[in-house]
């Protein structure tokens, strides 16, 4: 028989929380679930996306664009940093980049030694109503990144890059081996009838499924000028099952375990990797699926 490896686990967390207009509070409850989730075992540790305010992006307005913090020097990736040297976790977190005259949606990986691996850029940014995120941000020019930490490989997108299958499967490439999404997603001002919370799941539990590895996703909640984030963080296994979720209102943090070589075995023996056909995607790397030669 062959040598199965013992169990290799990692704890995850998503955290849930409504955020405010000062920055400060916004850093000091999120400071306080991460406390929280490494008490309750979690290892790696996903707040929100855009964690320091509101979420700015609802209107188009410059004024905003002061909100922007370079990563050198970030006083809230510092704080965040001490914190995951304290309690050994790690945290991807989501923050405004300035760098020079170009602004960006990034992640900065903070590993368990409160060291800044790198950051990753948001790689597709929305432009709709209550989304006008490509009036701030520039598209990411880091590519997809996964960060090897001690718990693990981490790949992270940053919201509107969890409704592309194209992100998910390139973190899986590059080794990931869970997916994290920190979001801010809820209602549509344009059309109140429009609720998005069933395919924004949907979509992410089949990256789970299509990858064979587990996602999790970070949401906000509360009503920010009439614009309602209806929260649903959620934790999903291998298969695509829901194995931890809050609801729309609740505050709180979610923590799953999951062991990381029953999912190598387990994603090996599926065969999704081992019958891809990269030779026949070309239309994947181009915008209309022309191919020109």
């Amino acid at each position: 028989m062959p040598e199965v490896l013992p169990p290799r686990p990692v704890t995850v967390a998503a955290i849930q929380c409504p955020l405010g207009d000062d920055r400060q509070t916004n850093v000091a409850r999120v400071l306080a679930h991460i406390e929280e989730a490494a008490k309750r075992g979690a290892q790696v540790i996903l707040p929100p996306e855009l964690f320091e305010g509101p979420y700015f992006c609802r209107h188009e307005d410059d004024g905003f664009v002061e909100w922007a913090r370079p990563l050198e020097g970030n006083e809230t990736i510092a704080k965040v940093a001490a914190l995951c040297k304290k309690l050994g976790v790690v945290v991807p977190v989501s923050f405004f980049e300035r760098a020079g005259h170009a602004h960006y949606n990034t992640v900065a990986m903070v590993n368990d030694q409160g060291e800044v691996m790198g950051v990753y850029r948001k790689s597709h940014i929305p432009d709709g109503p209550g989304y006008e995120e490509k009036f701030y941000f520039r598209p990411g020019d880091t590519g997809f990144r996964v960060w090897e930490t001690r718990f693990g490989k981490v790949g992270v997108g940053i919201c509107w890059d969890q409704w592309y299958p194209e992100c998910a499967r390139a973190m899986a490439l590059l080794g990931a081996e869970v997916l994290f999404y920190p979001t801010a997603i809820g209602s549509e001002p344009h059309d109140a009838s429009l609720d998005t919370k069933d395919p924004w799941q949907r979509v992410m539990l089949g990256h789970a499924v299509a990858n064979v590895m587990p996602v999790v996703a970070a949401n906000r909640i509360g009503t920010e000028e009439g614009q309602k984030f209806y929260g649903s963080s959620f934790i999903a296994n291998h298969r695509g099952d829901k194995v931890e979720e809050l609801d729309r209102e609740a505050e709180g943090v979610i923590v799953h375990t999951f062991d990381l070589n029953f999912l190598h075995r387990h994603r090996a023996a599926w065969g999704f990797f081992r019958d891809r056909r990269p030779e026949l995607y070309g239309p994947l790397a181009t915008a209309d699926g022309t191919l020109r030669v």
